[in-house]
């Protein structure tokens, strides 16, 4: 059946409390991304030479050609933009995304990242484009990049950020079992749970907007001044809002260039003058995440088979499959593994029917504290429902005064008087027997298929998040 795969619901309205170390109201985390000595280049073995992220407006590849101008940009990164990022940053913690080829012919850099303590993440094996690479040719390149990695450091690469990634990047990575985290994602300002087969994964979403890539692109910062105020006006929502993660993302060759620098520091400067600010690297926001908000599985009804599907909501609304067996042929997708997603799903198909469809299922329903209660004989939504009425305790005279309504406004309007007792007490279901009794047959018509929507939109509730 057509399913949608984007997840379009996340955290929803309300985000998990983040319960940052010390109560702390934003996580910082400061990306370094490594690349210099692993981007396009002829003497790496790629077809053309390096056109991304760089100083020069409209670069273009150069096929089969080493590009020089493009060459020491990239170096001026490694040989003096680093050092004057090292320098800045070296007392706070700061994750690398680092290159393993990039690495490789960096020593020295990467001498200096660990004795800093920074975190170094993978960024794959070359600084290349992902997305024409066969699925076998992209898995390869992973795991050689986790190989030269753990040879060039030291140790195995906790996250991974390739940052070119193709449609299959994600799940290749996630699928080898090797990294606490994932980045290639740009969906929220918290961490978030995937799931590829039995694997969960946990995704630390990135930034491209608090990021310095943007003084390389035409919809960028024309200085340094204006970074900032991006930085901190980011820096000021983030933390008004509380419990949030702030991503920036950094580039040797970018902001490591001196009018650049100085807007960085004055932003770290004004950042640490805050009070609750974690500043962190991103595996110790991952390992806080995964400790705080374990992953725990929860059905999901777009992924379901056909059966499955029907016999867990097909008596959402009242004895009537055939609800569900409709809505199951809808392009499904995460979005509809809510409550309010799948009732918006049946909802559409209970809309779409024909009023004889309609009328069914409202007499599908039961009398309120009818006979068929009184015999024990609802279902036993309907059932707990009545009960958190209190309809299960009426008096006598109670009871006969329902029966006799219930008699009088099945005579007037052919289906039985609907209400979804869960928002109302038996006072307030009494006096909307009065009230709606009278009504013309169309208007109460209507009135009892949005109270049939709102009693499965309940339903749905005590299953779905």
């Amino acid at each position: 059946m057509p399913r949608y795969p984007r997840d379009m619901i996340g955290h929803g309205p309300t985000p998990p409390e983040a319960r940052w170390p010390g109560g702390a109201r934003i996580a910082v985390n400061i990306v370094l991304n490594y690349e210099e000595g692993g981007e396009n280049n002829v003497l790496h073995g790629d077809a053309a030479s390096e056109a991304f992220l760089s100083e020069i407006t409209g670069a273009q590849p150069w096929p089969a050609m080493r590009h020089a101008n493009m060459e020491s940009i990239y170096e001026y990164g490694a040989r003096a933009g680093f050092w004057r990022l090292h320098r800045m940053l070296r007392d706070l913690p700061v994750t690398v995304y680092g290159v393993a080829s990039a690495l490789a012919r960096g020593p020295v850099q990467v001498e200096a990242m660990q004795d800093a303590g920074w975190e170094i993440a993978s960024h794959g094996l070359k600084w290349v484009e992902h997305r024409d690479m066969p699925e076998a040719e992209e898995r390869a390149a992973i795991a050689e990049a986790i190989r030269l990695h753990t040879e060039v450091t030291g140790d195995a690469p906790r996250g991974f950020y390739c940052g070119r990634s193709s449609n299959d990047t994600q799940r290749l990575v996630a699928e080898t079992g090797q990294f606490a985290y994932l980045a290639d994602s740009y969906a929220d300002d918290l961490p978030y749970w995937t799931e590829y087969g039995d694997r969960d994964q946990l995704i630390v979403p990135y930034t491209l907007d608090a990021n310095d890539m943007r003084f390389a692109i035409q919809a960028g910062h024309p200085d340094g001044a204006s970074w900032e105020t991006y930085l901190r006006d980011s820096f000021d929502c983030l933390y008004r809002e509380g419990g949030r993660m702030m991503s920036i993302g950094l580039h040797c060759r970018l902001a490591g260039r001196p009018g650049r620098a100085e807007a960085l520091r004055r932003f770290i400067e004004y950042a640490r003058g805050h009070n609750g600010v974690w500043f962190a690297t991103r595996l110790q926001i991952a390992e806080h995440w995964t400790a705080t908000h374990p992953h725990r599985r929860a059905p999901r009804p777009s992924q379901m088979e056909k059966t499955d599907f029907v016999d867990n909501y097909g008596s959402i609304f009242e004895h009537s499959a055939w609800i569900a067996e409709r809505a199951f042929d809808l392009e499904l997708g995460p979005a509809h593994d809510t409550a309010a997603g799948l009732h918006n799903a049946l909802a559409r198909m209970f809309r779409s029917a024909t009023d004889d469809e309609r009328l069914g299922v409202l007499k599908a329903h039961p009398d309120l504290a009818g006979k068929l209660a009184a015999a024990g004989r609802l279902t036993a939504q309907s059932t707990s429902e009545q009960a958190g009425a209190g309809l299960d305790l009426l008096t006598d005279a109670e009871r006969a005064t329902f029966e006799a309504r219930n008699a009088a406004y099945v005579a007037k309007h052919g289906f039985p008087f609907i209400i979804a007792v869960r928002d109302h007490d038996k006072a307030g279901i009494m006096a909307a027997f009065d009230r709606r009794i009278d009504n013309d047959r169309d208007i109460e018509f209507d009135e009892a298929c949005r109270q049939v929507e709102r009693i499965a939109r309940l339903r749905l509730a005590d299953l779905l998040p």
